[in-house]
């Protein structure tokens, strides 16, 4: 009987103001409050709300059978603390049920884990630490920022009380494997859950796409197509950003109704179940090793890193941006993280615009070379603040 696993990520960046040479030194407000709360509203309204009112319904309508996972990044919950109390009230509802777990993520939704183990180390420290004060959970899973994976991550995050780590099913690491088992690193430090990209993409990226050969996709075709790995998988490990259901796919598109029939579809199928990554990590052993020298991701064509540090715009902001990790003073410790966001690499990226696409509607930039001129001003301040005799560097 194979377990259908949810796992929906949920996050929104803090974006920056339109911060130009001549704020250096001048303003020190660096984000953008307006506009996040312009998405924020936006995103409540179209997809968390409905959504997660909808999960509620149908956790409560099949007894709790139904569930779903959730990495719901640190700056995510101080935004909605701010303009959207209600939504964590939601969450915390789920949470009572039993059928919804909060995996751990990195609070800042950084890239820490690539330039300091010890930064990562007190982010995910203070994202535990989060989702047991709101939620009374004791987080067990781990997900790092856009699922990033190597295998050297494996011991820290051990060491950090995970017994798994979610990343993607890369194609060219498995061969002629099949996602739909567990497996674990070299050194059987963790349990390892493979997304599977095909089924995941036909709901986040194809369900609205009239071009597709199985469009329009139902609740029926889809579980049909999930109950075929019976014999064939021991899990079936559905990732997705959570902005699918509403904002990615429009409430037009029928994605609601598609995920209110979806659980009654499944059970109809009375060789499949839904169940929780912390479930499915003490029914299952794992099958094999899957290994990866190099960091992986979830999040482009390529499943790399390319996605934000490809281009010498993005390397340069991120190294300049770590390697003021020993002058931070602690009062400019939450600034610092803040800028570590990877999406504020993300916007700098040239490799657009088929990976891209989903980012768009997030996006406060008209191109990437704005972005980069705009977070290396935001830097030099920084730097003023932190040493106020540093010499400047204007950009052209």
């Amino acid at each position: 009987m194979p377990s259908i696993v949810f796992y929906f990520k949920v996050h929104q960046p803090e974006r920056l103001r339109h911060y130009t040479i001549f704020d250096i030194g001048e303003n020190p407000h660096y984000f953008d409050d307006e506009r996040n709360k312009f998405y924020l509203d936006r995103i409540v309204r179209k997809c968390y709300f409905p959504a997660l009112n909808l999960i509620y319904e149908l956790i409560k309508e099949t007894k709790g059978e139904f569930k779903v996972s959730f990495g719901a990044t640190g700056i995510l919950f101080e935004q909605l603390k701010k303009w959207h109390p209600e939504i964590i009230e939601i969450f915390q509802k789920l949470a009572q049920t039993d059928s919804v777990e909060f995996v751990g993520e990195t609070y800042y939704h950084s890239l820490a884990s690539l330039y300091s183990i010890k930064d990562f180390q007190e982010q995910v420290l203070l994202h535990k630490n989060l989702i047991k004060k709101l939620f009374d959970q004791e987080t067990t899973v781990f997900a790092n920022t856009e699922l990033i994976y190597f295998d050297d991550i494996t011991q820290i995050v051990k060491n950090l009380g995970f017994k798994a780590i979610l990343t993607e099913g890369v194609p060219w690491i498995l061969e002629w494997r099949s996602p739909n088992f567990i497996y674990q690193d070299p050194e059987q430090n963790l349990k390892i859950l493979l997304r599977n990209y095909k089924l995941s993409d036909d709901i986040s990226f194809r369900f609205s796409a009239r071009w597709w050969e199985e469009w329009p996709l139902t609740a029926d075709k889809f579980a049909t197509w999930l109950e075929a790995h019976n014999g064939n998988g021991e899990v079936i490990n559905l990732f997705m950003d959570f902005e699918t259901f509403g904002e990615h796919q429009w409430e037009e598109t029928g994605i609601f109704e598609f995920l209110r029939a979806l659980p009654f579809e499944v059970f109809k199928r009375k060789n499949l179940e839904f169940a929780l990554p912390k479930e499915v990590i003490e029914k299952y052993p794992a099958r094999g090793v899957f290994s990866s020298k190099k960091p992986i991701t979830w999040a482009d064509t390529e499943r790399d890193l390319t996605a934000w540090l490809a281009n010498e715009m993005q390397k340069e902001c991120a190294e300049i941006l770590y390697s003021l990790e020993k002058e931070i003073p602690i009062y400019l410790k939450d600034v610092w993280r803040k800028l570590q966001t990877a999406d504020h690499f993300y916007y700098m990226c040239t490799k657009w615009f088929a990976d891209g696409d989903v980012h768009k509607y997030f996006n406060p930039y008209d191109n990437p070379y704005d972005a980069y001129l705009n977070f290396r001003n935001v830097i030099e301040d920084l730097k003023l603040r932190i040493k106020p005799n540093v010499k400047i560097h204007f950009r052209n």
